[in-house]
C-alpha cells in the first residue's frame, strides 16, 4: 500500500498516521496493492469543499474522491479521503461516542467509498453498515449505528 497522509491542521485530536494506517489496513484485508491519499482539514477547508463538490453549504465530517485512472504498474490508485477534523470531534462529542472510534469509523467509512461501497439507497446503505460495523467491532469498538439509550 503507498499511503500518503496530509495534515493540514495541526490538532491533538486527530489520531497519528500508525493508527490511521492500521484501520485502512484492516479495510482493505488482503488487497494492498493500491495508492491513496488521506487529507485531515481544517473547518474552512471541509466547508469550500464540501461545497464545491456536493453543493452543501456546511463542512461535512469525510469526502471521498475515487480515481478515475488506471491501474499504474498493477497497482490500484483508489483516490482520496479529506476528513474534517472539527466537525469530526463536535460529532463525537454530540454523538456520546469515543473520539478514537468516531475517527476509525470515518476513516473505514471513507475508503469503502474508495473501494465502490456506497449509502445512496437502501439496498447500498445497509451493505456499507454491515461492512463498517463489521470492520470496527473486529478492531474493537461498537458498532457506530447502534442506538444508545440515554439514562
Amino acid at each position: 500500500m503507498e499511503l500518503e497522509i496530509q495534515r493540514e491542521i495541526n490538532d491533538p485530536s486527530v489520531p497519528d498516521d500508525a493508527r490511521i494506517e492500521s484501520w485502512i489496513r484492516q479495510t482493505l484485508g488482503d488487497d494492498m496493492a493500491v495508492i491513496l491519499n488521506i487529507r485531515i482539514v481544517d473547518l474552512a477547508e471541509g466547508w469550500a469543499l464540501n461545497r464545491e463538490w456536493r453543493g452543501k453549504d456546511y463542512a461535512t465530517n469525510v469526502l471521498s474522491f475515487p480515481a478515475e485512472v488506471p491501474p499504474l504498474d498493477g497497482v490500484r490508485v483508489l483516490g482520496d479521503v479529506v476528513l474534517c477534523a472539527p466537525v469530526i470531534v463536535r460529532e463525537a462529542v454530540e454523538q456520546g461516542k469515543s473520539l478514537e472510534a468516531h475517527w476509525a469509523h470515518l476513516v473505514i467509512h471513507g475508503v469503502l467509498h474508495l473501494l465502490g461501497f456506497d449509502h445512496t439507497d437502501g439496498a447500498g446503505a445497509a451493505r456499507m453498515e454491515t461492512r463498517e460495523t463489521q470492520l470496527l467491532t473486529g478492531l474493537g469498538f461498537p458498532n457506530p449505528y447502534e442506538v444508545r439509550d440515554e439514562c
